[in-house]
């Protein structure tokens, strides 16, 4: 037994060495970018995650964000936000309409907060190009972010996630785009058809409204002539 103990003790301070020596292990790589975990995180979202969800925006954003270098922005309006619109707006939107709703909250590139103080208006968005329908204007007063799209006028409230990449901003308000409430222009008015030219007078002339051929009378007048200059003839012959 005493021969036993220092070749048990010998063996003990080898794992103690050769546990102390083998290297930590590594931390576990950081999963794909989820958007819909960050507003789920952040809380008070669930409209604008619901939204996500239904549009398929979500699945898009997350795709983007894991296989390219592509920035991007999001503008996520809170749960109170949503509440504060007129009762019916969201359900009179039809589905392509929601698509663009959520494309209009989602700027292909990334924005710090400063970058916002030297940003070109209109900004382009994900539902369409800087002009035309979806106008998005970003203007800055001092740290604060303010948001207009010719129906909305909204502030960034908070930073919800930053990494470079991917920013996520807290809006007070929903952006609506100007669009979805304009009044098309009118249709133009049909031209008025030309007047139809007059129908010829059946007492003047033919059926196809050329003059009448008076041609007959003239020849009809000159027979006269002539045989009243034969007739007159034949008189003075006869007195010679």
């Amino acid at each position: 037994m005493n021969q036993l103990l220092p070749l048990l003790l010998l063996f003990l301070t080898h794992c103690v060495l050769a546990s102390a020596q083998s290297p930590a292990t590594a931390p576990a790589p950081p999963g794909p970018t989820n958007v819909t975990a960050i507003l789920e995180k952040a809380s008070q979202f669930t409209t604008f995650i619901r939204l996500l969800q239904n549009t398929k925006v979500g699945d898009q954003i997350n795709t983007q964000l894991n296989n390219s270098n592509q920035g991007l922005t999001i503008f996520a309006p809170t749960d109170n936000s949503f509440s504060s619109l007129k009762q019916g707006t969201l359900n009179s939107f039809t589905d392509q309409q929601k698509v663009e709703l959520i494309q209009f909250h989602v700027l292909p590139s990334f924005y710090s907060t400063s970058q916002f103080q030297t940003a070109s208006n209109p900004i382009r968005t994900q539902a369409g190009g800087s002009e035309g329908s979806f106008p998005l204007n970003v203007t800055t007063s001092g740290n604060q972010v303010n948001i207009t799209t010719g129906m909305t006028n909204a502030t960034v409230a908070n930073t919800i996630y930053t990494d470079g990449q991917l920013a996520v901003y807290e809006v007070d308000q929903v952006l609506l785009p100007l669009s979805f409430f304009a009044t098309p222009a009118p249709a133009p008015a049909p031209a008025k058809a030309k007047k139809g030219a007059r129908l010829p007078d059946s007492s003047t002339g033919s059926d196809d409204g050329t003059p009448a051929d008076s041609s007959c009378a003239i020849g009809l007048s000159k027979e006269v002539v002539v045989r009243v200059m034969v007739c007159v003839l034949v008189v003075l012959a006869a007195f010679l």
